[in-house]
């Protein structure tokens, strides 16, 4: 992953006496993040298609012989229930949901050493950089949060998919998909 790679090489440029690098690092683990949901909803937009035409399929055979649906739900997280964009819990916990914790996990970390190591480049230049790049910041981690949350945890992009789905091929329970 690029973001990866740029984030090491900043932090090998702020150790390298560059210290104004360590400020780019909360940028890119943010990128980093969104980045990772998007490409997370469009699995999940995938996968709910798929499950609900594997579903339409097997009734209109009277044979349930498309199962991926159901590996998947097993295997990587359940659909249409409330999780932290991939990351399941209870019961549907897998090593995908524990991937997706560990990458959040992560990218927190990084984004904390980043701004934590930044500061002190950030306080020589002056008050008004520090207020100015401090906002902005915080801006945009909290657009991120929040839409986020809106998307994923609150469910409106799942919500999306099941009322056109629905209206398609009729109305799912929580179980099938």
């Amino acid at each position: 992953r690029l973001q990866v790679v740029a984030t090491v090489a900043l932090f090998v440029v702020g150790f390298w006496q560059v210290e104004g690098a360590f400020l780019l690092i909360p940028v890119v683990a943010l990128y980093g993040a969104v980045q990772t949901a998007f490409d997370a909803s469009y699995l999940i937009f995938a996968r709910q298609y798929a499950a609900r035409l594997e579903r339409y399929i097997n009734q209109q055979l009277d044979d349930p012989v498309l199962i991926a649906a159901e590996l998947e739900k097993s295997y990587l997280f359940p659909l249409d229930d409330m999780k932290i964009v991939t990351a399941a819990f209870g019961s549907s916990f897998s090593y995908f949901s524990f991937v997706t914790l560990f990458f959040t996990a992560l990218g927190v970390l990084t984004y904390s050493f980043g701004l934590a190591l930044g500061l002190p480049f950030l306080d020589a230049a002056g008050s008004g950089w520090t207020l100015a790049y401090l906002s902005s910041l915080s801006l945009v981690t909290l657009a991120a949060l929040l839409v986020g949350w809106w998307w994923f945890v609150a469910g409106a992009g799942e919500r999306r998919l099941r009322a056109i789905l629905d209206d398609r091929f009729g109305s799912a329970s929580k179980g099938d998909t």
